[in-house]
């Protein structure tokens, strides 16, 4: 398997397809169960919709029955066939408004926070996928050490052999290519328990390389903006804010239900019948409609212990809604801060790596030369090493960082605004 550092910038071409940060997010969408279980979620909340709307129509009901007599009188027929048709419509009941209103609006909630579930869910397919390429990138510096302690430890053997050093020299540097092997080794593990981990969003084996994310890593360099106007923005943009918002208007609705039982109830009922059997009128047929009324004038306290019960209940959705807003904020600038700090510790970094780079060819060279000794080569070796895998996490961090931000901004992975 060939293993690059995307994240360290490494510019080695492959003839195997790199899988794109855009694929991981569309595939996780498509094969993630979470993104099934909100469709369904949103098949259930339209289904309670259409249910509370069937309170505005007629209810028709058919029955028929067939009568064998073993007996019959002088004027009933020994086989008889009835049928009825019967219409039931509620004329008034104002119990219905706020009961469609209420699951209306807890559908468009659902809408809005299945929109919202996948959003997140491609978040949490990007921060797996930034967390392989981080990963990769690590197996990348653990390759380079055991590079130069390969090539420090034929050194040291070639000068031992021309007795211009002492067997020490070997034995320090037989330990540092072993010390660099086990790092190589456990970066190798983690790098693949990465892979799995992305491998379970998408549903597939993860085990080609990965394509280093420019867009998101040339974002999370340029300036963000206000954080004033970026956390109004937010507070607009974000879908989950927008669902608790009719969650409340819901509760209000839903609190508004016990008032309409102080009103009767007016209903319409209408009905055919026919019959084989005549009977004493002499006719087959018959039919009739009525209208009933119903004015329950006192219930025992219900309807006032359930509209205070609601109303509390809104009340909580209230606060609940304006402490989610302000969480909101509240990510927002936690998010511009760490991305800021991340962009200081990326060129801190990347410093450090040129500074160790340079250590390493300088203390090699002396060792050449007699005037260092291989301790001093082994350590420069894992300086830079460390250097390497400080450079390659805060890179990864950095990226994160920006998608944190986007997150919190209410954007989707790639900075787009997400439509409802």
């Amino acid at each position: 398997m060939v293993v690059t550092g995307v994240l360290a910038g490494s510019g080695v071409a492959h003839a195997q397809a790199q899988l794109t940060l855009e694929q991981t997010v569309g595939l996780t969408l498509e094969r993630d169960e979470r993104a099934r279980i909100a469709d369904q979620e949103l098949r259930a909340a339209e289904a309670q919709t259409a249910r509370a709307r069937a309170f505005f129509f007629p209810d028709v009901t058919a029955s028929g029955s067939y009568t064998f007599r073993g007996n019959p009188g002088e004027f009933q027929d020994r086989n008889v066939l009835t049928g009825a048709l019967t219409l039931n419509v509620t004329l008034l009941d104002l119990r219905g408004v706020p009961l469609y209103r209420t699951a209306a609006l807890q559908r468009d909630a659902q809408r809005l926070e299945r929109v919202e579930t996948r959003r997140l869910l491609a978040f949490e397919a990007a921060d797996a996928y930034l967390a392989t390429l981080g990963q990769q990138a690590v197996v990348e510096a653990a390759q380079h050490r055991v590079d130069y302690a390969r090539e420090n430890l034929a050194d040291a053997r070639g000068r031992v052999a021309a007795q211009l050093a002492s067997s020490n020299d070997v034995t320090r540097a037989e330990l540092e290519a072993a010390t660099a092997e086990r790092e190589l080794r456990r970066a190798e593990g983690d790098l693949e328990a990465s892979r799995l981990a992305l491998g379970w969003l998408l549903a597939t084996e993860v085990s080609g390389p990965l394509a280093q994310p420019d867009a998101l890593l040339s974002a999370a360099v340029s300036p963000a903006g206000d954080p004033a106007v970026l956390v109004t923005e937010a507070q607009a943009r974000r879908l989950d804010l927008a669902a608790g918002q009719n969650r409340v208007q819901a509760a209000h609705a839903f609190a508004r239900e016990p008032l309409q039982r102080w009103w009767p109830t007016f209903n319409l009922t209408g009905q055919t019948r026919y019959s084989s059997e005549a009977g004493i009128s002499g006719q087959n047929t018959d039919w009739f409609v009525g209208v009933n009324a119903v004015w329950l004038l006192w219930d025992g306290g219900e309807r006032s212990a359930d509209r205070s019960e609601r109303l509390a209940q809104a009340e909580v959705s209230e606060l609940r809604l304006q402490q989610q807003a302000r969480s909101v904020a509240l990510q927002v600038r936690t998010a511009l801060s760490a991305l800021e700090r991340a962009r200081g510790t990326v060129a801190q970094a990347e410093a450090a790596v040129v500074a160790a780079r340079r250590n390493v060819e300088e203390t090699r060279t002396l060792y050449k030369q007699g005037l260092a000794r291989a301790l001093e080569v082994s350590d420069a070796s894992a300086r830079l090493f460390e250097a390497e895998v400080a450079l390659a996490r805060e890179r990864y961090g950095l990226a994160l960082a920006m998608l944190d931000l986007r997150a919190a901004l209410g954007l989707d992975p790639a900075g787009q605004e997400v439509r409802s």
